[in-house]
């Protein structure tokens, strides 16, 4: 998957809210827009390397710019949550994950009661199944965790999964972590217990969980590998 540019470097300087950086381009603070609004403590650290793209100088917006990558010993992690689901579907569609290969995308974005599951797909006997997909940014010891602050609406959709699957509907979610340095993947039980008893609980009554990695560029997203996980406490 392409990623939008241009992109500019710049350095983090201060985060006042969760959706605001400010950062510095050639020594002149900026306003920078922040995609992802989780905790970040452990990336986003004062004067680490960050890429920025301009917005059009024909844009209402208050900020000059989204903060899109921080890079971390070498390598890009993205700051983007939403760039998750626009890889999955590029995926999906061209079968690109071995875990979905045999399902075909119906449509993104299912209303079902006062919830939106994040994809439709379909198996080869028409049967349906819902997918939800949870951007990862957050990696220690190799081990990739989710999430990095609380989030009800998560514990809610996992509720949905398992619902849907006691009702015989074939779900599953999906953790993305957007890095590729993860080698297995564990809910983080000691900043969201409810969510991660969800998630335990949602794979104990049937729904599928698979996690995966990217490998990030400049440029570009693809995916790097399928991990493990281990969902005990």
């Amino acid at each position: 998957m392409k990623i939008k540019g241009p992109l500019i470097p710049a350095i983090f300087l201060e985060r006042p809210n969760r959706f605001l950086t400010i950062i510095s381009i050639d020594g002149i603070n900026y306003k920078s827009h922040l995609p992802d609004p989780g905790r970040l403590k452990e990336l986003l650290k004062f004067g680490v390397k960050i890429f920025v793209r301009p917005e059009p100088l024909s844009s209402l917006r208050k900020t000059r710019f989204t903060t899109v990558f921080v890079e971390k010993n070498g390598q890009l992690i993205s700051l983007v949550s939403t760039l998750p689901n626009v890889f999955v579907k590029d995926a999906l569609i061209k079968k690109q994950l071995s875990m979905y290969k045999n399902f075909k995308l119906i449509r993104p974005e299912i209303k079902i009661k006062n919830h939106r599951i994040d994809f439709l797909l379909e198996d080869k006997k028409g049967d349906p199944f819902y997918l939800e997909v949870k951007s990862v940014s957050f990696v220690e010891n190799d081990i990739a965790k989710f999430p990095d602050s609380v989030t009800r609406r998560g514990m809610l959709h996992l509720r949905l999964l398992k619902s849907l699957t006691l009702k015989g509907y074939n779900t599953g979610v999906l953790f993305v972590c957007q890095r590729s340095d993860a080698s297995s993947f564990q809910p983080m039980w000691d900043r969201d217990l409810d969510f991660s008893s969800a998630l335990l609980d949602a794979f104990n009554h049937g729904v599928k969980v698979n996690c995966i990695t990217l490998n990030i560029s400049k440029s570009k997203i693809t995916f790097n590998s399928e991990i493990p996980f281990n969902l005990g406490n």
